[in-house]
């Protein structure tokens, strides 16, 4: 599961006094977007419930919960685990400690068998009852293909605990630069970011918008086909609505993926959100990391180092992710690297909306299903998929793949294959540590 974003101990206990104040209450009756509801058949537009909305956990103990969320025992939760077994933990984070489960008749009686991933809140941790709280107003109500599924949770006593669907192949960051001898190819790689780009087009399309405010490789779990999920919505925030412009507050994310206007000047909208797809996208397209100070100091940050490069076919060509060599034609990659430089602008409205890109995304892969279909209609061909075939003409000469020769430059510092990072990823932090800005 993604790791949850880290708070300080010191501006959680203000958070909470100015939470228990007249002002921060009335601040805060307006909380979760809500989407209307739809016909369960239409999965890719959302649905939600419409309860009142929690505002803490006392409330949420006395409402009756959401209709589509279950309510967990602890006791139910250990036999889930098997008594939280060590060799079922799936991976640990800033909110705790997540295990894989199973939940059957030995559970919960006439339960259907489901494999689950359960996070347990660490209490001595830095994330605490407001994160597991909008993780459960969230995903309580949200309903997308794109979206983890929030099965259930468990709030007895102390204990806080989240029930997700299981997502089989973990996120989408082990598989770009932890697991070895996996490679993400070029069409399945496109698939991820149209996945993921839906999940955000339904936050920001929401009567109420959701923003996200944590997108990164981490937080795009993964299913058994492969089919991204967007998890963590412990800092997820609602969007701006009528004559506002933008959420005040103080800043929250993840070094490297948080939008420099935001960082700046605590001015929250959909389009920071845009800004991290569009660190995603490079990461999809280069095979780095959004933050590496294993690599030359003029490397370290991803976006400052290669987004100059994004509109140079050759200087591009020689940084894109050794391991998709030969897998698409150059007319794509300069596609698809466009679309990451405008959501990567400086100026926010300079960025798409990701309606729009989830409509240049959806072309671009109606156009790589085409292709393998003619391939696998051919009864195959000796060309790898995407290639330009050799007698390309010359005046075409900006759509021919290169030989690793020209791609490589002349001075290589280090090898982006093996010589890859064996640094951890970078800690997640409270990048601007104030309070809350108020609009």
């Amino acid at each position: 599961m993604g790791i949850c974003f880290s708070i300080e101990e010191q501006q959680s206990q203000q958070l909470q006094k100015q939470e228990q104040s007249p002002r921060s209450v009335k601040r805060n009756q307006v909380k979760v977007g809500h989407e209307k509801a739809t016909s369960p058949n239409t999965p890719e537009k959302g649905v939600c419930s419409t309860p009142p909305t929690p505002r803490n956990v006392k409330d949420l103990r006395k409402s009756p919960g959401y209709s589509n969320v279950d309510i967990f025992t602890y006791e139910e939760m250990r036999l889930a685990t098997k008594h939280f077994r060590p060799d079922l933990i799936l991976g640990e984070g800033g909110f705790g400690i997540v295990y894989k489960g199973l939940i059957d008749d030995n559970v919960r009686l006439g339960y259907k068998n489901t494999q689950v991933a359960i996070k347990e809140l660490n209490r001595e941790g830095f994330q605490g009852d407001r994160e597991w709280l909008a993780e459960v107003n969230y995903l309580g109500q949200l309903r997308h293909s794109n979206l983890v599924k929030l099965i259930g949770y468990c709030c007895e006593d102390e204990h806080r605990l989240l029930v997700y669907e299981y997502m089989a192949s973990g996120n989408l960051e082990t598989h770009l630069f932890r697991r070895v001898g996996s490679t993400l190819n070029w069409s399945r790689r496109m698939k991820i970011a149209l996945d993921a780009a839906k999940g955000l087009a339904f936050l920001h399309g929401a009567e109420r918008p959701v923003i996200y405010r944590d997108f990164k490789t981490s937080n795009i779990l993964l299913d058994a086909d492969f089919n991204a999920k967007l998890s963590d919505f412990g800092l997820a925030k609602d969007g701006p609505m009528g004559d506002q412009t933008h959420v005040s507050t103080r800043v929250m994310g993840t070094y490297g993926y948080a939008a420099p206007e935001y960082v700046m000047t605590g001015h929250l909208t959909s389009r920071s959100d845009v800004y991290g797809f569009g660190v995603v996208l490079l990461e999809l397209l280069i095979g780095r990391r959004a933050l590496d100070k294993s690599r030359p100091s003029r490397e370290h940050n991803l976006v400052e180092w290669a987004r100059p490069l994004l509109n140079h076919n050759k200087k591009l060509l020689r940084i894109l992710d050794p391991r998709l060599e030969g897998q698409y034609s150059v007319k794509a990659v300069m596609k698809v690297a466009h679309l990451a430089y405008q959501c990567l602008s400086q100026n926010p409205k300079g960025r798409p909306l990701m309606s729009h890109v989830v409509g240049i995304l959806e072309n671009f892969q109606s156009n790589i299903e085409n292709q393998e279909a003619l391939l696998q209609s051919g009864g195959g061909s000796g060309l790898t998929l995407y290639e330009v075939p050799k007698d390309t003409p010359a005046c075409e000469s900006e759509r021919r793949l290169p030989s690793r020769s020209e791609r490589e430059p002349k001075v290589q510092q280090s090898k982006p294959g093996k010589g890859r990072s064996k640094s951890e990823p970078p800690n997640d932090c409270d990048l601007y540590p104030s309070p809350d800005l108020l609009l």
